[in-house]
């Protein structure tokens, strides 16, 4: 009979000391950290250039010499703020086409809370490293690649790490937490 004890906690075994400064320590003192790329619709472009950013992203991916991981995760949105302002320009409105066109926008923008969730798609390229001075050297240099690529990219924040996180460890449910009242 083994006398290992199994913790009802995720945070127990999954080996992450800490999120900070937009980098995973983990455990073993390794570091998870990475680039967010901002989405881009290549699709509305004209087909060279459509494959001028394929053909750049190729060259950038082909001059990465380490490990890395690309994720896709979804964020939830709030547009309670659009459905709001949306709803000031209604009543500040006088004529009736547009008015219908504003009350056409709110209609959709409720159907999408009610029947859906809405989410952005956001996209990371990340990497494990020990060292943080070849962390900032690999990040700017990823940010430089994707910049001529076309893309812009930014460091990972704390927000980010938490998002993909979740996305992974709860099936892409956001965790909430309350406050237990007794």
């Amino acid at each position: 009979m083994s006398s290992v004890s199994r913790s009802k906690y995720t945070n127990d075994f999954v080996p992450i000391r800490s999120i900070t400064n937009g980098v995973i320590i983990c455990d073993n003192n390794e570091k998870v950290t990475g680039v967010k790329i901002t989405p881009r619709n290549i699709f509305i472009l004209e087909p060279d250039m459509q494959n001028m950013i394929i053909n750049n992203l190729r060259n950038v991916y082909n001059l990465i010499d380490y490990e890395f991981w690309i994720i896709a995760a979804d964020r939830p949105v709030d547009i309670t703020a659009y459905l709001s302002r949306l709803q000031l320009l209604y009543n500040q409105q006088t004529s009736p086409v547009k008015r219908k066109l504003i009350l056409d926008d709110i209609n959709k923008a409720n159907m999408f809370t009610t029947t859906i969730n809405v989410v952005d798609t956001e996209f990371y390229l990340l990497f494990k490293e020990k060292d943080m001075d070849k962390i900032q050297k690999k990040i700017r240099s990823l940010i430089q690649a994707f910049a001529s690529a076309g893309l812009n990219a930014t460091q990972t924040s704390n927000d980010d790490l938490r998002v993909i996180l979740d996305n992974f460890l709860n099936g892409g449910s956001t965790t909430t937490f309350g406050t237990v009242m007794s």
